[in-house]
C-alpha cells in the first residue's frame, strides 16, 4: 500500500469513526414540584466530580420572562416555563441513565418507555421557543434584583428565609440576609439554591 493510499484510508476510518460517535441530544427530566433547581444542582455537582462532562453537556430549566401587575406596576419577571421540568443535553448511556433516575428529586424521563428514553426531535426544540443552546447563568442571575425576598431550597442553609443585599453576577451568586436563631445574618448564595417568594 501506498502512502496516499495508507494516508487516504486513515482519512476514512477516522471519518467513520466520527460517524459512529454517538451525539449529544435534549432529553426530558420529570421532577417533583419545585425540585427543578436542586436537581439541576446535583447533577452539575456530580458533571464537576466525575467523568460525566463527556456525556452530558447542559443542564437547564427553561425560562420564560412574564409581564405580571403588582402595585398598579407592571414588572417583569423571569418564571419557570415548564415546572416540574428539567432540559438535559447528553449522551443516552446506561450510566447516565442510573445517575439522573436515581437524583434526589427526579421521577424519571419522559417518554413512552421510561428505561429507554426518547430525545427531544430538533422540531420539538424549536417548539420549547427557548433558546436552550444560548441560555448562560446570567439570564437567571437577573432574575433577582436587591430587595428580593428568597426562600433557600438547598444547602446547608435550606428552609431558611432572607433578603437580598446585592447581585454579585460576577460570581453567579447573590449576597442575603438571612434569618436565622432569631438572628440576621449575611450570606452568599447560588443562584440555584434559592428562589424567589412572590409578595
Amino acid at each position: 500500500m501506498s502512502a496516499l493510499e495508507f494516508k487516504l484510508s486513515s482519512n476514512d476510518d477516522d471519518q467513520e469513526k466520527k460517524t459512529r460517535e454517538p451525539e449529544m441530544k435534549w432529553y426530558v427530566i420529570h421532577t417533583y414540584s419545585t425540585y427543578e433547581n436542586k436537581v439541576k444542582q446535583y447533577l452539575e455537582s456530580k458533571i464537576e466530580n466525575s467523568d460525566l462532562g463527556k456525556t452530558v453537556s447542559k443542564i437547564v430549566i427553561p425560562m420564560v420572562e412574564e409581564t405580571v401587575f403588582k402595585d398598579g406596576k407592571e414588572k417583569t419577571e423571569l418564571k419557570k416555563a415548564f415546572p416540574g421540568y428539567v432540559l438535559i443535553k447528553m449522551i443516552y448511556t446506561k450510566e447516565t441513565w442510573y445517575i439522573v433516575r436515581n437524583t434526589p428529586g427526579v421521577t424519571g424521563f419522559v417518554g413512552p418507555d421510561p428505561m429507554n428514553p426518547t430525545p427531544l426531535t430538533p422540531e420539538e426544540v424549536r417548539a420549547l421557543n427557548v433558546d436552550i443552546d444560548d441560555i448562560s447563568d446570567e439570564i437567571y442571575i437577573d432574575a433577582f434584583k436587591i430587595g428580593d425576598r428568597i426562600a433557600i431550597i438547598s444547602g446547608p442553609l435550606a428552609g431558611n428565609e432572607g433578603t437580598v443585599e446585592a447581585v454579585l453576577k460576577d460570581k453567579k451568586c447573590i449576597k442575603a440576609m438571612v434569618s436565622m436563631f432569631g438572628r440576621k445574618l449575611p450570606a452568599e448564595l447560588e443562584y440555584i439554591q434559592v428562589e424567589k417568594i412572590d409578595d
